[in-house]
């Protein structure tokens, strides 16, 4: 019997995968759960106008963080540092001081989405990475100034 999964079942299926499965476990325990639907012609065509939309979907949204990036990358975020002997910086710019930043600029972004390959604990400029999407990430410079 096939069936078109509709929703996630760990170890079967994911929603929307389509899978062959035994007569009495597609009909008594899939189906009847909600997990499946029977793979007709009907239920295929409903899935590929889903999958459509979802395919659509996902492209607006690179679009809309490929121009989210493009903003992102042409700003530079500035902190004051204090320091002590030999310019050595107190601390670091955590990615909450980062975030708080970058929402005084307009921009609404999620502290687990910053990715720090290091702490920014020297003065001079660095580069992270900001990951906007799975498919978009921007580059964002940020200067770390000694505080007078």
């Amino acid at each position: 019997m096939k069936v078109i999964f509709i929703k996630d079942l760990k170890g079967q299926g994911k929603c929307g995968e389509i899978k062959n499965v035994k007569d009495g476990y597609g009909q008594n325990y899939l189906i009847k759960n909600g997990y499946a639907v029977l793979a007709s012609n009907s239920n295929l065509k409903h899935l590929e106008t889903q999958n459509l939309k979802k395919e659509i979907e996902e492209k607006t949204l690179v679009q809309e963080c490929e121009e989210i990036k493009k903003e992102l990358e042409k700003i530079k975020l500035k902190f004051k540092q204090k320091t002590g002997k030999m310019d050595q910086v107190f601390g670091s710019v955590s990615t909450k001081q980062i975030v708080t930043e970058l929402k005084n600029k307009g921009f609404n972004i999620d502290k687990k989405q910053i990715i720090l390959d290091n702490q920014l604990s020297t003065l001079g400029f660095h580069e992270l990475k900001i990951e906007l999407h799975k498919k978009v990430i921007a580059n964002l410079k940020v200067e770390l100034v000694k505080e007078s």
